[in-house]
């Protein structure tokens, strides 16, 4: 049974890629990336983000000046129509796959929430 559990789970990863959501994203990575100043701002943004997450996920305390930074950066991404179409098709694919994490955790939420009813 285990061997199902898997051909689905890669079954589901051949769905994810053929999906109109991911052939989207696809584009609009190598439009973004197609451009070099619109590539250096994008991975400027992205730097940013993952440093600031990392100090979130290490505990450390982030600055004001930091936040404000992260702001403005996200501010000049946004206006720049290339980026701000990636970013939303990002936003829709973390959409699919947390509603997917959802369907596929749901037998676990399910015996977990019956087992804490006994």
């Amino acid at each position: 049974m285990s061997n199902n559990v898997y051909d689905v789970a890669y079954g589901l990863e051949k769905a994810v890629r053929e999906s109109d959501d991911f052939k989207n994203l696809q584009h609009l990575y190598k439009e973004v990336f197609a451009d070099e100043s619109t590539k250096r701002m994008f991975e400027n943004f992205r730097n940013i983000q993952l440093e600031l997450q990392q100090k979130q996920m290490t505990g450390q305390e982030i600055s004001q000046e930091e936040v404000e930074k992260a702001q403005q950066t996200v501010a000049l991404v946004q206006q720049n129509p290339s980026i701000a179409k990636l970013m939303e098709a990002e936003q829709r694919m973390s959409m699919m796959v947390n509603e997917l994490n959802k369907i596929i955790m749901k037998p676990l939420e399910e015996l977990y929430s019956a087992e804490n009813q006994n």
